[in-house]
């Protein structure tokens, strides 16, 4: 398939980015190449030199920027309000068009080098930090989640020393393929400087790039139209996390993008059970971005790029746009247990019921979060298959029958996936954070990566018994 890059992110000016050179590595390893990705983006031909070549040293690809731009933006952080942010340690290395859709698609990195944004840190990111992102981005894609795709993770051989892990540590660069890079506070950043002309052009960028569904011919009404659009995408984002049990744990304001496309993972973490007050981030100690509060806080983000837009639309209009995110929330939410589940949709309340019922069971058994809706794909036809499991005294008593009990009425939307041999095993491919370290410590120690290659083979296969590989299609919920 034809690599068609672009330069569209140029053409905003200086006022929104810096021209940065990346740094140099005394090392370039690979050791992870998304090769699916690459061939939907017209780059799988490329030989493991040439893709060091460009994702390891950042030799330009064709077409694309003659040298990187780190973004500027500005931004919320636990709700303090921080001015000093932007791309500390990457930047938008290359834009290009995905072949199937041609959506227009970024390449930025992480731990690429020092930028004017790095203030006292290094610019880097450790071996541990890329290979839990590849992991991260690999399980959420396979559990159907519209997330950044970890597209290159390169050893680049420095020694770094970091708090949060023995030090020193290995070093790596990670490159992220995401569909825009432009977040909430990249808004927040000209609403700041008082700079309504280039608040205006964003927007009519953003639109232009990524929701093209939202031009209207006035100035106030695009500007309403991309903040409805904004909580719509953001809204599923939410419901999706919420149904892979999924905590992100760091939703500052720039870590949010306009297009609901989950990326920058730190210390995120998956459910053992259902927990509301689950946190992943261990400096988190109040809570503020744990499991169950993650819709509300995205509901609070998004009053924050409504703010932002005041200049541009009447207020009224803004309060109309920000009130479509609970709705579609609420909405979004059983259309995902739904989707988890492999079941055709039936009426809006019955949905809503049968996802509440989940809930109310998960609240009450603590049954293993992954493990219920793996043994419950397909809905009441995989009984028999739940049965067997060694877990199966979660499945007994009246928490779950009221779940069962509206189970019986949905259909399977392909029940042939059952067929499939990922089905045919006790218990799910799961991401908890002891699996994560069991996967970590060979690498630390003997530099021994069969448990991370073993871990992503599961979960390709897990994708492919779901449908949501990417060759199935573009990548969209």
């Amino acid at each position: 398939m034809p690599y068609t890059p672009s330069t569209r992110h140029a053409e905003l000016g200086p006022a929104f980015y810096d021209v940065v050179e990346a740094a140099r590595f005394p090392a370039h390893v690979l050791r992870y190449r998304n090769q699916a990705w690459a061939e939907r983006v017209g780059l799988g031909g490329l030989s493991d030199a040439e893709w060091i070549g460009h994702f390891g040293r950042f030799e330009p690809l064709p077409g694309s920027f003659e040298r990187p731009l780190a973004l500027r933006y500005h931004g919320h952080q636990f709700r303090a309000y921080n001015p000093e942010l932007g791309d500390g340690r990457g930047f938008l290395f290359a834009q290009l068009h995905d072949t199937l859709d041609g959506r227009l698609l970024d390449l930025a990195t992480k731990g690429s080098g020092t930028t004017p944004w790095s203030r006292t840190a290094d610019g880097r990111l450790t071996l541990k930090g890329g290979v839990r992102e590849v992991l991260a981005t690999s399980m959420l894609e396979a559990l159907g989640v519209y997330t950044s795709k970890s597209f290159s993770l390169v050893e680049t051989g420095e020694d770094l020393v970091r708090g949060d892990e023995p030090s020193p540590t290995r070093s790596s660069v990670l490159v992220r393929l995401s569909h825009t890079h432009i977040r909430i506070g990249t808004f927040q950043r000209f609403a700041f400087l008082d700079d309504e002309a280039s608040l205006a052009r964003l927007v009519d960028h953003a639109i232009g790039v990524a929701m093209p569904e939202c031009w209207r011919e006035g100035a106030a009404e695009r500007a309403a139209a991309l903040l409805e659009q904004t909580c719509l995408n953001v809204a599923r984002m939410g419901a999706q996390w919420m149904t892979a049990g999924f905590v992100h744990g760091v939703l500052n304001t720039d870590n949010i993008n306009i297009t609901g496309e989950s990326f920058d993972y730190g210390p995120w973490r998956f459910l053992p059970v259902f927990d509301p007050a689950f946190t992943a981030a261990y400096f988190d100690h109040s809570g503020l971005y744990a499991y169950g509060r993650q819709p509300d806080t995205l509901l609070w983000n998004l009053v924050r790029l409504a703010e932002c837009l005041l200049p541009l639309a009447p207020k009224a209009a803004l309060e109309q746009a920000l009130s479509v995110f609970v709705p579609a929330f609420r909405r979004a939410l059983a259309g995902q247990v739904l989707r988890r589940l492999g079941l055709a949709p039936r009426s809006e309340a019955e949905d809503a019921a049968l996802a509440q019922a989940l809930w109310d069971f998960l609240q009450a058994s603590r049954a293993p979060f992954e493990q219920v809706f793996f043994d419950w794909f397909c809905g009441a036809g995989s009984a028999a298959r739940a049965a067997r499991n060694a877990r199966a005294a979660f499945y007994h008593g009246e928490g779950f029958d009221s779940f069962s009990a509206l189970l019986q009425a949905y259909e399977p939307l392909d029940a042939s996936r059952l067929d499939q041999p990922y089905f045919a095993a006790s218990a799910p491919c799961t991401m908890l954070i002891d699996e994560v370290e069991r996967i970590w410590a060979p690498i630390a120690a003997q530099d021994d990566w069969s448990a991370f290659h073993d871990k992503l083979g599961a979960i390709a296969a897990m994708a492919r018994s779901y449908g949501t590989a990417p060759a199935s299609g573009p990548g969209l919920p």
